[in-house]
Formats: structure tokens, sequence, C-alpha cells
């Protein structure tokens, strides 16, 4: 939903608390809350990447991973997914008053819906590579994909894009293999039975 006039932060205040509301060049988008599938790979995410590299247990450390952070970029507010900052350009983050963070994430990771993928397709990496994010991660729940983008000059060039239930070793988080298989199944035995029951 775009607003018709240049958007303001007081409108996404005003926003219900189950509408997300992001400013991306002037223009307000609001969408509901994140699916079930969604939020599935999300949090799965979070798990496999926030062990190693934000706890630094199984891996390297060295970063903070972040869920649903607001970025203020001047008049832009985006709201990712997942940010992730390496510690050596952010030693702190800001205090429990702050409600968003001003300095560019060295990663980001958006889910996409049918109903963001243009914005988070479009936009939104206009944005990402005016700010000199320096990787991109698309994740299609439904496509079950994973698209890897890594900034060059102004652009972005695809490393790979990966799918089903492909290990993989991403960039920047090549450090461990993440099974794309738990981005999308719903089994609750799918290690037990060793076998992925269909999606309903």
């Amino acid at each position: 939903m775009r607003g018709k006039k240049p958007a303001t932060y007081e409108d996404i205040v005003s926003l219900p608390d189950n509408m997300v509301g992001e400013i991306v060049q002037g223009e307000l988008f609001v969408s509901p809350r994140p699916a079930v599938r969604h939020a599935l790979a999300s949090s799965v995410l979070v798990g496999a990447l926030g062990g190693p590299f934000h706890r630094g247990q199984g891996g390297p450390g060295g970063w903070w991973i972040l869920h649903e952070v607001e970025l203020h970029f001047g008049a832009d507010v985006l709201v990712p997914d997942l940010s992730g900052w390496r510690r050596t350009r952010i030693a702190e983050l800001p205090g429990p008053a702050e409600g968003f963070i001003s300095l560019p994430p060295d990663w980001v990771c958006e889910v996409i819906s049918p109903s963001t993928a243009q914005l988070d397709r479009g936009r939104k990496l206009q944005v990402y590579a005016r700010e000199r994010v320096n990787h991109v991660w698309l994740v299609d729940p439904l496509a079950r994909t994973l698209e890897v983008f890594r900034l060059e000059g102004n652009g972005w060039h695809l490393i790979r894009t990966y799918a089903e239930d492909e290990r993989v070793r991403a960039e920047p988080f090549e450090a461990i293999e993440l099974d794309l298989g738990e981005l999308w199944s719903s089994s609750a035995d799918q290690k037990t039975s060793g076998q992925r029951q269909p999606s309903p």
C-alpha cells in the first residue's frame, strides 16, 4: 500500500501493531506481519547464523545478527527480515531507548512473499546498493530458493541461486554449512524419518 504524499515517520508510528511500515524513496509501504512459512524461514536462519556468528558458538563470531530491526537511511526507513553487522564496524549496539540503527549493515536478508517481492527486488535493493551494503540474500519460501548477491561497483552481482535441500556455504557466512531444507520443512520428524513430508 503506497502513500500518495511524501511519507514521514509519523505515518509508520500511527500504523496498527500488526502491520509493518517502511518508507522507500518517499513512499509508504505497509504489509501485514509475516505468514507462517515466511516466519519459519526467518526463524531458522536466525538460529543457524546466530550461534556461530552472533555468539561465536561453533563458528568465528564477530557479527551482530538482528531480526526485523529498523534501518534509517536519511528519509528511507527499511525493515529487512535479518540484518548483520561486523563487530569491527560497530562495537556496541545502540542503547535500549534507541529504536533504529542508521549505520548500513554488511549483510541483509529479505524473505520475500508475493506481496513484497516487487519492493524487495526493486526499490529496496536500490537503497541497499546506495548505502553500500556488501551482501544481500533473497529467500523465497514458496520457490524454495536462496539468491546470494554481492555488491560490485554500484550494482548487484548474483553469485548463485541455491534451491530445495541443498547444503550450501554462502557469502559472507561460508564458515558454516547451511541446510536449506530446514528453511522450508514443516515436518516435525524431518530429522528422524529421513524423509521430507509434502507441504500442505
